[in-house]
């Protein structure tokens, strides 16, 4: 067999030679490329459903891949300067929380900021590890968490040296990077593993005008959601690692919680996207830093709202910046990000990555056009016009320091009843709080809830954040541990 190279596409080549060859299938999946479900094939086409397949022995199985798949995951591995990659179908919440199972047990103690994905606080509900949060850097004219300072990462690491694992958002969802260069050395110093979220930095591999990828500052391992920035499919993630950790058991890891029937549709886009990163990484991100530099100079120049960048890098806590995210804080024309968004979407048509308490994401890539840009700045300077107001009385902080009372296991596991949200003040949460998107925790299992905590969830749905975590659909009542 020739050698691969990253214009070769393995899982996608096999998957057109058997579209093509005619086979008669009596396997699933059961529509039969389409013939029995004719309006999903009007809906998606004829090319998708032929192409959703089932694991053939000429397809290879991603539980065990041992041909195309394997090749190109190797091709990925390559691409992203790892040892190994694993194809993940699960979204990236499967990758971030096969990283922290593969490290960590029932007991073990990780460190990571407390502004972490809910993903990672759910591998410590099912694993039973332990956290140690760091409360990260804040910004008091945004509101927003930063990044972690290096020292709180050192004096962390000191006070819990049996911590098997630190773990950073490179960059939040915000586009704030820690000094991630720096915590690995020192986490290696202590025995430990560095493990990187990359939801939002897939970028970071393919321009050197970007961040530090992890793979780049010596981390273990990272998760890489290849269809946020990577232009996947929906769902499709990588998770990337180096030979500190032994590959064939997170493989086997992945696979406690990974679905058996992997969408081929899923793997063939990351095999596709992998390679048009590869190919054409640098002009993609040029593109995509020239259209959110531009967007964010505009938008300053209206007044009242305030695009943040590179300005805000310390040193520390805000070690780098993430250019092609273009955040925007809202509260100078008296209205909340989540205000903004709705009207973005329901007067202007006109959908954002998402908006909170007092500001705004939306996510530019190569794909956009110069239209839709000056339509975004129009659409902003005619809301500011419309329905600017005064901003006193706003909520002023979207990260609130928790008060941990116990492990997010035993708590979530615990014995606990429900009561209003109105009447916990001072209870042990036994459930998750949060707005999503971003999906970072107001609340997590194990936490005190307080009357600061209280008032924020009551903006956040006053002002029309999408809530979610707790049992209750409509976030009337909470759970919270009985204690003994």
């Amino acid at each position: 067999m020739s050698v691969r190279t990253q214009e070769d596409t393995p899982i996608h080549a096999a998957l057109e030679e058997q579209r093509l060859n005619r086979l008669a299938h009596f396997d699933v999946p059961g529509h039969k490329g389409g013939r029995g479900n004719k309006e999903l094939k009007h809906f998606l086409g004829e090319t998708t459903l032929s192409l959703d397949m089932n694991s053939m022995k000429p397809l290879d199985n991603l539980c065990h891949p041992v041909s195309v798949i394997k090749e190109a995951q190797e091709l990925a591995a390559e691409a992203f300067g790892a040892d190994d990659a694993f194809f993940i179908v699960n979204g990236t919440t499967a990758a971030v929380q096969a990283m922290i199972m593969s490290v960590c047990k029932a007991g073990d103690k990780v460190i990571m900021p407390r502004n972490v994905h809910r993903s990672a606080i759910n591998a410590l509900v099912v694993c039973g590890a332990l956290p140690v949060y760091i409360n990260p850097g804040a910004d008091k004219r945004l509101g927003i968490p930063l990044g972690m300072s290096v020292e709180d990462v050192r004096q962390a690491i000191l006070k819990n040296p049996d911590a098997k694992a630190v773990l950073v958002n490179n960059p939040t969802y915000y586009g704030i990077c820690s000094n991630l260069r720096e915590i690995v050395k020192i986490a290696h110093e202590h025995g430990m593993l560095v493990l990187a979220d990359e939801a939002h930095g897939t970028h970071f591999y393919f321009h050197e005008e970007l961040p530090v990828s992890a793979m780049d500052a010596g981390a273990d391992m990272a998760a890489v959601s290849m269809h946020k920035t990577g232009m996947s499919l929906t769902q499709s993630s990588i998770l990337l690692t180096k030979r500190s950790v032994n590959p064939d058991y997170v493989r086997q890891v992945i696979n406690l919680t990974q679905t058996t029937s992997a969408s081929y549709l899923l793997l063939s886009s990351l095999d596709i996207a992998r390679k048009h990163l590869s190919m054409n990484g640098k002009q993609l991100f040029d593109k995509t830093i020239q259209f959110a530099d531009y967007a964010r100079e505009e938008i300053n120049k209206l007044g009242g709202y305030y695009a943040f960048g590179k300005e805000l890098v310390n040193g520390d806590t805000v070690f780098a910046f993430d250019s092609t995210k273009l955040s925007v804080n809202t509260s100078d024309i008296g209205l909340a990000g989540i205000e903004v968004y709705d009207m973005l979407r329901d007067d202007y048509g006109i959908q954002i990555e998402f908006g909170d308490i007092g500001n705004f994401l939306a996510i530019i890539s190569a794909g956009d056009r110069n239209l839709e840009i000056e339509r975004l700045i129009s659409a902003l300077a005619e809301i500011k016009r419309l329905h600017k107001k005064d901003k006193n009385g706003m909520f002023d902080h979207e990260y609130i320091d928790p008060q941990i009372v116990m492990g997010p296991q035993e708590a979530f596991y615990g014995r606990k009843r429900s009561v209003p949200i109105t009447k916990s003040k001072g209870e042990i949460c036994g459930e998750f709080v949060m707005c999503y998107p971003p999906g970072i925790p107001l609340l997590a299992p194990g936490e005190r809830i307080t009357e600061d905590i209280l008032n924020h969830i009551a903006y956040a749905k006053e002002k029309g954040c999408f809530m979610t975590g707790t049992e209750d659909m409509k976030i009337e009542n909470i759970n919270i541990v009985e204690v003994e």
